[in-house]
């Protein structure tokens, strides 16, 4: 058995590119345009997963957006998709810095939360060992649910 990928819906593929791509770092490594059925496929990899990415097609991050509108609820009962990071509290900056809310703070120097702009919670974990609690982080307060 190989993981593939993990497909999530997206309203606004622009939005989402920003999310995953400019903040949290992913890469788009392919895009598949389907014109009969009105989606676009965007497969996004890990920089330290794009040799994989190319050989297997695997580990990805499938963003689906169908071309015609459709109103998607429950982000959460997704889950999560989880990124090992190696710096959780400049990745944390990076979002508070473009108007992200973290709603779980690296507190512990090792896990945070954040949201797409789709309501996927996105967990984050420090590489290694947990980074030493530095403030604003260590007494932040949760923001929303994750």
């Amino acid at each position: 058995m190989q993981y593939l990928h993990t497909m999530v819906r997206v309203k606004d593929i622009d939005a989402s590119l920003a999310f995953y791509c400019d903040l949290l770092g992913l890469e788009e490594v392919r895009r598949k345009e389907n014109e009969k059925g009105r989606f676009t496929l965007v497969f996004l990899a890990a920089p330290s997963d794009l040799g994989s990415s190319s050989e297997f097609q695997a580990p990805e991050l499938e963003l689906t957006y169908n071309w015609d509108p459709e109103e998607y609820q429950g982000g959460r009962n997704f889950g999560h998709l989880a990124y090992r990071v190696d710096d959780i509290y400049a990745l944390c900056q990076k979002f508070v810095d473009a108007g992200v809310v973290i709603n779980r703070p690296p507190r512990d120097g090792h896990m945070a939360f954040v949201r797409s702009p789709d309501g996927i919670s996105i967990e984050l974990l420090q590489r290694g060992e947990p980074l030493a609690p530095a403030e604003p982080w260590a007494s932040m307060e949760n923001t929303g649910s994750w």
